[in-house]
């Protein structure tokens, strides 16, 4: 199968900086929000998120990583951060792809046994073949895809950051 280019280095980060402007006029009123990411692209966004946030809004942003094992994500999920840490405040959860759903519904199950302020998801690629009731709040781009075809979203330090489908 042959690897099209779906999202650029450049569409990737002008994607980041209008998917920050939206978090930061949803949580506009918070002092402070904790930004998930799902290990290990999904993390590397997250930071990517919290770096542009951090140049365009006051809020103090944490950030915390989530080891899920997508395999097998009945598993127990760890983050980096201690539930106190990010109880009764506004969280984002985000990931790379959303494909099935399975791994994003997990991920906020873990994050519904504390109370939150406000709760966010995010995604870079939603391929929109969910098994389960869940949605991005907030998404880079949204595509049709078969079951047939991957996506792969690959983060470099370089520079050379994109999204294929192949």
């Amino acid at each position: 199968m042959t690897k099209n280019i779906i999202l650029t280095n450049q569409q990737i980060e002008h994607t980041t900086k209008r998917i920050a402007y939206q978090i930061y006029e949803t949580f506009v009123e918070e002092e402070e929000i904790v930004i998930a990411g799902i290990t290990t692209n999904g993390f590397i966004f997250a930071q990517k998120i919290a770096q542009v946030l951090s140049t365009i809004s006051p809020t103090k942003i944490s950030l915390c990583e989530v080891n899920i094992n997508k395999q097998n994500p009945e598993l127990p999920i760890t983050t980096s951060l201690t539930k106190e840490q990010y109880s009764n405040k506004g969280l984002i959860l985000v990931d790379d792809v959303l494909s099935s759903g399975t791994t994003l519904i997990y991920a906020v199950r873990h994050f519904l046994d504390v109370p939150l302020k406000k709760f966010k998801t995010v995604v870079l690629v939603d391929r929109n073949h969910k098994k389960f009731p869940i949605k991005a709040d907030f998404k880079g781009i949204s595509l049709s895809t078969s079951l047939l075809e991957h996506v792969d979203v690959v983060f470099d330090n370089n520079g050379d950051s994109y999204a294929s489908l192949s």
